[in-house]
This record gives structure tokens, C-alpha cells and sequence, in this order.
């Protein structure tokens, strides 16, 4: 199980320092909405909208099995979320417009 986490760590820890050095782009390269802060995150993770805020878009976070864990419908322009309910993996974030297409797809780490 410890090795799980350590290779879990360690992928994080590449996939950090890649998107860091790549401009902000999402699949299809177009420019992010959101910047998420810190990667990997420990007990908080921000989400700032740069760009192309609309407040009938909503926020889902889904866990690595696809379960959403959580949603905002009509986000504010920064999201800060606490993480003492998140337990160690992937999420990734959704944002999706007013007719429930999503938008931006986004993966991130959390270590607690």
C-alpha cells in the first residue's frame, strides 16, 4: 500500500513539473479558465478563474473512480476548498456551462 502512495507521489510529481513548464492549455489548446494552486495539494487547493468567468457555469470535482464529490452551481471567481475530506489520488475538476456541456476537464493530486 506504502508503494501505491509513493508511485502515486512520484507520477504527481512528474506530471507537476511538466504542466509547469508548458503554458496553460487544456487538451485541445485552448487557454485554461482555471489556475489551480498548490499541485500536489496537501489540506487546500485553490481554483482561480483567469479567464471567461460566467456564473451560470458549474464546478464538479469527481474522484478517480468518477464519482462526483463535489459540485458548485454559479461558482465565485475563486474557489478555495479545504481538503479534510478528500482522501489521497487524483480528482479532477469539471466546469461546465449552462446547458451541462463540460468546458474544461483538469486532473490534480491531492496528498493528504
Amino acid at each position: 500500500k506504502q508503494f501505491v502512495y509513493i508511485l502515486i507521489f512520484i507520477i504527481g510529481l512528474n506530471f507537476t513539473s511538466t504542466a509547469q513548464n508548458k503554458p496553460s492549455t487544456t487538451g485541445d489548446g485552448n487557454p485554461k479558465l482555471i489556475k489551480l494552486y498548490p499541485i500536489p495539494a496537501t489540506t487546500v487547493i485553490n481554483f482561480d478563474f483567469v479567464s471567461g468567468y460566467d456564473k451560470s457555469m458549474s464546478f464538479e470535482i469527481y474522484n478517480f473512480t468518477g464519482k462526483k464529490v463535489y459540485e458548485l452551481k454559479s461558482p465565485p471567481q475563486k474557489i478555495t476548498l479545504q481538503l479534510d475530506d478528500f482522501s489521497r489520488g487524483f480528482y479532477y475538476y469539471q466546469l461546465r456551462d449552462k446547458t451541462g456541456h463540460p468546458i474544461e476537464t483538469v486532473r490534480f493530486l491531492v496528498l493528504s
